[in-house]
């Protein structure tokens, strides 16, 4: 028997880390677990300087939780996490949606990479998602589901990407041990793999404005994904009709993947 109920986010609560402004993915995610009928979400932002940009949008959410949450600073993620627990007692799904790199380390070839810039991409842009899914691992009591967001060049060699490539990589092989390692408590892990999007955090790439001119004409789609087509899909995975599929890459991009 197919449960009506199993395409449907209601009664869920959940986690949004990574919302900069409208034009953000984990915005375009927060509002479509909305659609899907969430209950209630946690929505975080930066810091003072990017609170003006996010609390309109938390507002607009009716988000019953909003904190800052800067993965570097000491003991903020831990406040997140421990609000959540004395407000709501529990955790259905998490969106982690941050990464990080020096300017000189994502502009300059991976081989001239600092010990210290290597590092510190990898601690927000990995580190932080595994430290996320064991602060939500007993909160989850219900099984769950956890999302991060990754890119094709985690796979292959994406020009101008650098140093976030092989950050990417250890992001996706996180993914699916944390899938393993969490399965048996009905939790799911996933990475989300978008097609290029003109957000904040890709501005930073050199040349991505040729990298979106490249999409659009050679993914089998023809077209650029949005924030809302990576939205659904992400929602989608949350609900219980995605309840047996775990650990997977999944790939946003208009078919962009299979041909680059």
């Amino acid at each position: 028997m197919f449960d009506p109920n199993a395409r449907s986010l209601a009664g869920k609560k959940g986690l949004v880390v990574g919302i900069a402004n409208d034009q953000s993915i984990a915005y375009g995610c927060a509002r479509a677990f909305k659609f899907l009928g969430a209950e209630d979400l946690a929505i975080t932002y930066l810091n003072e300087k990017a609170r003006p940009h996010v609390e309109p949008l938390a507002k607009e959410l009716e988000a019953g939780i909003f904190l800052p949450m800067d993965a570097a600073a000491e003991g903020q993620m831990e406040a997140v996490f421990s609000e959540i627990e004395s407000r709501w007692g529990r955790l259905d799904f998490l969106l982690h949606s941050i990464a990080y790199a020096r300017k000189e380390d994502l502009h300059g070839r991976l081989v001239d990479c600092s010990k210290e810039g290597f590092l510190a991409a990898l601690e927000i842009s990995c580190y932080s998602f595994i430290r996320m899914a064991h602060l939500a691992e007993p909160l989850m009591t219900n099984g769950g589901a956890m999302f991060t967001m990754s890119y094709y060049g985690a796979d292959k060699v994406i020009e101008n990407y650098n140093v976030m490539g092989p950050v990417k990589a250890a992001l996706e092989a996180s993914t699916r041990y944390m899938a393993w390692e969490l399965g048996p408590k009905g939790i799911r892990v996933h990475a989300i793999s978008p097609g290029p999007l003109a957000t904040r955090a890709a501005s930073g790439l050199k040349h991505f404005d040729q990298l979106l001119d490249k999409a659009a004409a050679e993914a089998p789609a023809r077209q650029l994904v949005t924030i809302e087509d990576v939205g659904i899909a992400c929602a989608s995975l949350a609900t219980d009709a995605a309840r047996l599929i775990t650990g997977e890459t999944i790939y946003i991009d208009g078919g962009l993947h299979i041909v680059a």
